[in-house]
């Protein structure tokens, strides 16, 4: 190791490569070089930890050699002139077109499928020890071509222009931050991508910030978690075509495959991506409420053991209900408990308190703001809520039952395993399109009202592979739309139809005998009223019509003919003197 000199700056070099140090012991610097090195672009100026580790390096005593081209540091810190470590790798490829900022598990896990894919990928975290952990993993992962920066300036000028960056910060602060400390060194043509579960609003600003400035701006939405990441997501980016169509060979090779190509598309323009993932993750909620209430109620009111719900969701998901959810549900049921030492299952053990990351509660926010209706992914949110008030429904439970309220069930249910097991599959496969539905029907309304003109067929394609919403039925949510692109209603799709007609009469009895029992199935009893809702010619709407004209004088219509209508229903009513009519 000796001090040398490159385009007027100081540096430390090792083994005829210019680098940087990260520690500030100097002695452990000096006797431990290679844990403790990151290449550095030769038109970097160091960072000041760098600068002052090299005040306490002797300078030599003789000239110092002409640099040699910047050439990255391998991670065992041996130049290596074939690619046998990330940066040997990377240093035997084109400069990288894409990097990536925020190596949480997601990104590192997103980086390394980048290059896996063979792109290089240049990596950044604002915390060393997660590039350390990047760059270990691409080496342990196949000499994967991934180079690691720490400081924000040499992170983007290692970028073929035009440059692409893609972000993976937590949503929010953090993303403006990560922005404020990368835009100084980008140019007129470059991109940002943010790959976090962003409110739509922030994009669509962030896009309007980043234009004054020259730069493209894409909110891509990222399905699949930490696994979908690092083998194939499902990717929904929107803002900027450009700034897609600049990287869309390596969003097309990152992405989960299907027999229908890459599942990923340029969503729409605005904040569409974010907000498709957003819904996306809406029906992730309901998805998971629904499976949720289908143990329940074969456990409680079935007797099934963990082992046969294990076998049950298994069998499942070789049918009309095969999907990620019920896939994994299936294995949830076969693990035991590793600490207790007893064979238990390990769900047993969880407290029942589900958390949530707030795009449950965007979902039906906006449902609300455009008149969506959305009952099942509401009472999915809602379920969430009432799961996080555990004090209180263990103290209401003690008290109605002092009150004569039994603990158990209040009815036992007489059926045989094999009709229950079916009655649920078919009640959950209707109730699951109806959660489908509403999502679409919610995706729909903001393209009409924001003019994005997003293609509801192809986010049912993109949504086939990678994410957490994968099943089966979603090639034929795919094919109603084709079909139809203005379709009002999953539901009144032939197909679909057909198949909720031929379900109903379980879909009813399992929800009757789960309310007769005292076991809570919101989601289910909120599909199947949004299905009896949906389907009925006259509703009771006419009365609370009638009851907002007469206490706000907000008139109403007549089905017999045009026109708005006010009634002084007080004065008549007293003038009928309470007769009916």
């Amino acid at each position: 190791m000796n001090h040398r000199t490159i385009e007027s700056h100081s540096f430390i070099s090792f083994e005829g490569n210019p680098i940087f140090p990260i520690t500030q012991n100097s002695t452990d610097l000096i006797q431990n070089p290679k844990a403790y090195f990151y290449p550095l672009h030769p038109s970097s100026s160091p960072p000041p930890l760098a600068q002052s580790l090299l005040q306490s390096v002797a300078p030599p005593t003789s000239p110092p050699p002409q640099p040699r081209p910047h050439r990255p540091v391998p991670l065992d810190g041996m130049a290596s002139p074939a690619p046998a470590t990330p940066a040997a790798a990377a240093a035997h490829s084109p400069p990288p077109r894409i990097g990536l900022a925020g190596l949480a598990t997601m990104g590192q896990n997103l980086a390394l499928n980048i290059a896996e894919k063979g792109f290089p990928i240049s990596v950044y975290n604002r915390t060393a020890a997660k590039v350390d952990s990047t760059l270990l993993r691409a080496r342990d992962e196949g000499a994967l071509p991934v180079l690691g920066h720490r400081d924000p300036r040499g992170f983007v000028l290692s970028l073929s222009r035009p440059r692409t960056v893609v972000l993976l910060v937590q949503a929010g602060p953090a993303v403006d931050a990560t922005i404020d400390a990368l835009t100084p060194y980008l140019e007129p043509g470059d991109a940002i991508v943010d790959g976090g579960n962003e409110w739509y609003q922030n994009t669509e600003r962030r896009i309007e910030e980043a234009a004054a400035r020259g730069i493209l701006y894409l909110g891509m939405g990222v399905s699949g978690g930490e696994e979908g990441a690092r083998n194939g997501p499902s990717l929904m980016p929107g803002g900027h075509a450009d700034a897609y169509n600049n990287i869309k060979d390596i969003l097309e090779k990152a992405a989960a495959q299907t027999e229908d190509g890459a599942c990923v598309t340029f969503v729409g323009p605005g904040g569409a991506g974010n907000f498709v993932k957003m819904v996306h993750n809406g029906i992730e909620y309901g998805d998971m409420q629904l499976i949720a209430e289908a143990y329940d109620v074969l456990r409680r009111v079935g007797g099934l053991s963990n082992s046969e719900i294990a076998d049950v969701f298994a069998e499942w998901n070789k049918g009309e209900l095969e999907s990620f959810l019920v896939e994994i549900t299936a294995d949830i049921f076969t693990v035991a408990d590793p600490l207790d030492g007893s064979g238990g299952a390990l769900v047993d053990k969880i407290l029942d308190k589900t958390g949530m990351k707030g795009t449950g509660k965007w979902t039906v926010q906006q449902a609300a703001e455009l008149a969506v209706a959305a009952p099942t992914i509401a009472a999915s949110l809602d379920g969430r809520y009432l799961s996080g008030l555990k004090d209180e429904r263990v103290a209401a439970a003690g008290v109605l039952e002092e009150e004569g309220m039994p603990a158990g069930l209040l009815e036992k249910i007489n059926v045989d395993k094999k009709e229950l097991v079916d009655r649920v599959r078919q009640a959950l496969y209707a109730s699951k399109i109806c959660s489908y539905a509403q999502g679409m029907n919610l995706i729909r309304a903001k393209s009409e009202e924001k003019g994005w003109n997003l293609n509801l067929a192809e986010l049912a394609r993109i949504w086939k592979g990678g994410c957490i919403i994968r099943a089966r039925f979603l090639d034929r949510i795919k094919r109603a739309y084709d079909r139809n692109r203005e379709l009002a209603n999953l539901i009144v799709d032939r197909e679909f139809a057909r198949e909720m007609v031929q379900r109903q009469n379980a879909w009813r009895w399992v929800v009757a005998r789960a309310v007769e029992a005292g076991i809570s199935t919101p989601g289910m009893t909120a599909s199947l009223s949004y299905f009896d809702t949906y389907r009925s010619s006259r509703l009771p709407a006419n009365l609370i019509q009638a009851q907002r004209d007469l206490f706000g004088a907000h008139t109403y219509e007549r089905i017999d003919r045009p026109g708005s209508f006010h009634t002084e229903w007080t004065k008549l009513a007293r003038r009928s003197n309470g007769a009916a009519i």
